[in-house]
């Protein structure tokens, strides 16, 4: 039988269903039946509650079950019929009128959009690329012996000094007011390294040992405690103890230290150039992925499925409470965070994909076997135990569907890369790690 569809409004549809009482009415006996070998009643045993409890007890939250299996059936049925691409799950209407012996239902739905790329030739896109300098090969090594430091007590004598671990007791007032969490004993830092604001950083430089000190501090107006931003106040420290950093020597035992077999430290300078570029690589990718995306974006033309929005903004909700939990927010799965604050991010999202699974559709670029495998290899090689990092992937569907669709994701950048108007930038090695 012909299905007839009806179109509401751009990607809207609506589809009438229609079912026999009769198949209805005798799976709702068929399933009460099986239900009754197992129910529980008082005054019956097992097996023997007859058919009336049984029917009153559960009778309607059967035929909702029935209900729902055979429209749900059906609709799937219709929707293959007529070829259709549903998206998003339909919304099901019993309707007043039917005619005899059957039930009719609206299915009013969401189809995927027609996607229209433009001409990939016209898309202008950066192409960003960064080398790995003997520079940041230097600062690497600097950030593997602070790794390593160690530290031991000054004299008496000597003041606190950059890089020096300093142990004091402070206590912050505001007016002559404490302030929560303006106080605390036996608190360490490291001077110089950012922990403190930079104000009561150069406050303690030059502090000796059981000096105690007070000094003003004006906090920032965009500063994270709210309720002392951009207000100023006097702090009182004691100094308790102050201990001068010990860097490693760069030498064949700092090497051996750090896994390297060699011994070297060429070999420990060439482990650090590979480590970099790896990561290099995958910023580099990362970033010229992000620039392909919004070209690619921005040269389709389709209209979103609001079912689609809807379903990424819900799951967007549920990523921030699973954050806010992660940081250790009471009731976090109860926090009332408003949808329609993720509506841009979902549309973006939602869009995205559709254009990339239509690029991906159109020109054959789904990942093949051979690219998983040499995606996980390289993942892999960062690790200590290679091995076992490529079975754990390898071992899960899901991690495999993530590392799917990376390597689609790389092979679309490829794909309009080779295409588009390409416009190549060298990227400093340190705006390409500072960035996010």
């Amino acid at each position: 039988m012909a299905v007839t569809v009806e179109t509401l409004e751009k990607l809207e549809r609506r589809i009438t269903l229609t079912l026999a009482a009769n198949d209805i009415n005798g799976e709702v006996e068929s399933r009460l039946k099986k239900l009754a070998r197992t129910v529980k009643a008082d005054g019956f045993r097992p097996g023997k509650v007859p058919m009336s409890v049984v029917a009153q007890r559960y009778g309607y939250s059967v035929q909702y079950e029935v209900v729902n299996d055979k429209v749900g059936r059906a609709f799937a049925d219709a929707a293959r019929e007529a070829d259709l691409r549903v998206a998003g799950a339909p919304r099901i209407a019993q309707k007043d009128e039917a005619p005899e012996g059957q039930l009719a239902f609206d299915a009013t739905f969401e189809v995927y959009p027609e996607v229209k790329i433009g001409d990939l030739t016209a898309v202008e896109v950066e192409r960003v690329s960064t080398e790995v300098t003997e520079e940041a090969i230097d600062r690497t090594v600097e950030i593997l012996r602070k790794q390593r430091r160690t530290f031991a007590q000054r004299p008496a004598a000597e003041g606190a000094q950059e890089t020096d671990r300093v142990t004091i007791d402070f206590e912050g007032k505001i007016d002559g007011e404490p302030f929560a969490g303006g106080k605390a004993e036996g608190f360490q830092f490291i001077i110089g390294e950012g922990q403190m604001l930079e104000q009561f950083d150069q406050g303690v430089r030059g502090m000796q040992v059981g000096q105690s000190k007070t000094f003003p501090l004006k906090f920032p107006d965009d500063y994270q405690g709210q309720d002392v931003a951009g207000k100023e106040a006097d702090f009182l420290v004691t100094m308790k103890k102050v201990e001068a950093q010990h860097l490693p020597t760069v030498d064949a035992d700092f090497a051996k230290s750090l896994g390297i077999a060699e011994g070297t430290v060429e070999a420990l300078r060439a482990d650090v150039k590979k480590n970099l570029a790896r990561e290099v690589k995958f910023r580099v990718a990362a970033r010229n992925k992000a620039a392909v995306m919004e070209a690619l974006s921005g040269a389709a033309e389709l209209d979103l499925p609001n079912a689609l929005v809807a379903g990424e903004m819900e799951r967007l909700v549920e990523n921030a409470r699973a954050d806010l939990k992660q940081r250790g927010v009471k009731d976090a799965e109860k926090a009332p965070i408003p949808e329609e604050i993720f509506k841009p991010q979902a549309e973006r999202r939602v869009r995205l994909g559709l254009v990339v699974a239509e690029l991906v559709r159109a020109n054959n670029l789904q990942a093949k076997p051979e690219q998983l495998q040499a995606h996980i290899e390289e993942m892999s090689q960062s690790y200590e135990k290679p091995a076992e990092v490529m079975r754990w992937y390898l071992g899960d569907r899901q991690r495999m569907a993530e590392v799917e669709a990376v390597v689609i994701e790389n092979n679309v950048a490829e794909f309009v890369l080779g295409r588009a108007l390409v416009t190549d930038k060298v990227l400093p090695f340190d705006e390409l790690m500072g960035s996010n």
